[in-house]
């Protein structure tokens, strides 16, 4: 599997030493000699017990290649709250969620009445400049289409539980301009971006589908998946749309404080042409691997915590040759933790390569001994009506 460009794997079942080689400087905000027990996202909102009153201070919150979401808000933000949890998707109707994620053409928070079950008839395609903030409701998306960011910018999906997408056929939905299209087959993800960009996807459940949880494809960037939490999937999260898609080389998406599992079999992620920083996730197992991928990727995986399956493979990685560039590929492992005998195969010399964040993007990755703390409230969180999250 591995080629002569990489190490012969390294398999231990100790912890290995966290190196933090990260020159960030903004500061996770609590004492690391006495522990963490909120990450840097978490901690920007969930401390204000007054977070209803000021739902879009979560725009300030995002880090990594999203980058801070400000464009969302502003004096003419729109405030709609999905009100029917019912779906037309050529013709939506006002308090809809179809009607506030496709038909509004502004900057619009999108927040929920009640507990409900949305059961879409067609891929949702979601407007620029839109936040869905599922905060204090249950709200599932389930059982037939679900999410799709098309052509798109400036969005936020933050605190669903989207589960049991099913493939769905090519048809007609109101587009993300508000404008009626034709939309090809879809596989049955449970987001899947195409050609978008400065994406957030944060506290999410997501499990079940049919095809995979999370695809970024066709020169989609600057996306951070952050606090959610994927679980019983063959096919978790694909970054890069095809071999042939070299656009995709502009890719750039960082992934972090996320928990994996249990019972996820791949994707965690895969990555072609791109670039990805994978840092303070947690992964439950797998089965084939947990990060893998092809076309010469780069990646940074740092300060994850990996606890291999007890039976079966214990490798992180993998990696398909394409075309002659095995010997592309950067894969790095920076100050992980291997727990039940799990290993990494990295890539034989050569300079890690950096996230480079700007000023918008930066943050501190923790010590990866911390990981369980940071993802232990990943997914959908359950808010009580007069407290923190």
């Amino acid at each position: 599997m591995a080629s002569q460009s990489f190490n012969s794997t390294l398999c231990h079942f100790v912890f290995a030493v966290a190196i933090i080689l990260n020159i960030f400087a903004p500061a996770l905000g609590s004492d690391q000699t006495s522990g963490l027990s909120m990450n840097v996202i978490d901690k920007c909102w969930r401390m204000n017990s007054e977070w209803r009153r000021h739902r879009p201070q979560l725009a300030t919150c995002s880090v990594g290649y999203a980058g801070k979401m400000t464009d969302n808000i502003g004096k003419d933000l729109v405030h709609y709250k999905v009100t029917d949890p019912s779906d037309d998707p050529i013709n939506p109707k006002p308090g809809t969620l179809r009607y506030g994620a496709s038909i509004i053409q502004s900057r619009v928070w999108i927040t929920f009445q009640r507990d409900m079950h949305i059961k879409l008839l067609k891929p949702l395609l979601v407007s620029s400049f839109t936040a869905i903030d599922g905060r204090g409701i249950n709200v599932h998306i389930s059982h037939n289409a679900c999410l799709m960011i098309y052509k798109s910018t400036n969005i936020i999906i933050h605190g669903i539980r989207i589960h049991h997408c099913k493939a769905q056929p090519a048809g007609m939905v109101m587009g993300p301009e508000g404008k009626v299209i034709q939309v090809g087959q879809v596989d049955g993800d449970a987001i899947r971006l195409v050609s978008a960009s400065n994406v957030w996807i944060d506290h999410n459940t997501l499990y079940d589908c049919q095809d995979g949880l999370l695809d970024v494809t066709r020169g989609s960037t600057n996306v951070t998946i952050s606090n959610n939490w994927f679980r019983n999937q063959d096919k978790v999260m694909l970054l890069g749309h095809d071999d042939g898609y070299d656009r995709d080389k502009n890719m750039k998406v960082t992934v972090v404080y996320n928990h994996f599992g249990p019972n996820c079999n791949q994707r965690m992620p895969r990555i072609r042409f791109g670039y990805a920083h994978v840092a303070n996730n947690l992964y439950q197992g797998w089965m084939q691997y947990a990060i893998g991928g092809s076309m010469g990727p780069s990646l940074k995986s740092e300060a994850n915590l990996f606890i291999a399956p007890t039976s079966g493979n214990k490798e992180v990685t993998w990696r398909k040759e394409s075309n002659g560039n095995m010997g592309k590929w950067e894969f790095h492992s920076v100050g992980d933790v291997f727990e039940n005998g799990a290993c990494f195969t990295a890539t034989k010399g050569g300079r890690v390569p950096t996230p480079y964040y700007n000023s918008q993007q930066i943050f501190k990755v923790a010590d990866a001994k911390y990981v369980r703390a940071l993802t232990r409230s990943s997914g959908a969180l359950r808010c009580s009506k007069t407290s923190r999250c």
